[in-house]
């Protein structure tokens, strides 16, 4: 698979991606079983994952969207830039943020700590995938798709340079 430049191949199908979602969602609707969350889904690159998620969930909940960015290409420029911001109140909210990917971590970090701030009673994080050696933040996440290792990946959402995020597997930089 080429996107833009280079050269991909698939490395999570998109049959494993759902199998792992509805894992996910199983946890979330237990855990969250007498409590109305508000999802909060990142964009860009959160928005399969976030529909897909939210087609699982069967408990009272809301959800809204944020969009921020930290990319520039393939690599994390460590800026985080809100460019859409979230209106919902969420003081004594239980929230949780869909992902798609944590790389560093500072993306993530950034957000739980205005979340934090603006009073939420709880926040988590659900994301698709993590790359657990260059995660920096700190965070203890308590929903993850796959641990994936550094390589850089598109599809199901994520991209290369604005391409490839309506593949519906998901790729791996072909070494």
């Amino acid at each position: 698979m080429v996107v833009k430049d280079k050269e991909f191949v698939k490395f999570i199908s998109s049959e494993e991606i759902t199998a792992r979602i509805q894992d996910l969602a199983t946890r979330v609707n237990s855990d969250y079983k007498d409590k109305k969350p508000l999802f909060v889904a990142i964009l860009n690159g959160s928005f399969m994952f976030a529909a897909d998620l939210m087609k699982e969930i069967n408990i009272p909940c809301e959800i809204s969207f944020v969009k921020v960015a930290s990319y520039e290409e393939m690599e994390s420029s460590g800026n985080v830039k809100q460019l859409i911001g979230l209106n919902e109140n969420i003081f004594n909210k239980d929230v949780i943020i869909i992902e798609d990917i944590i790389d560093t971590g500072r993306t993530i970090a950034k957000i739980l700590e205005e979340f934090r701030s603006l009073g939420a009673s709880s926040t988590e994080v659900i994301t698709l995938l993590q790359k657990p050696k260059t995660n920096v933040s700190g965070e203890k996440l308590k929903y993850i798709g796959f641990d994936i290792p550094e390589k850089f990946v598109v599809g199901y959402g994520l991209d290369y340079d604005g391409l490839g995020r309506n593949l519906k597997d998901i790729y791996q930089l072909k070494e």
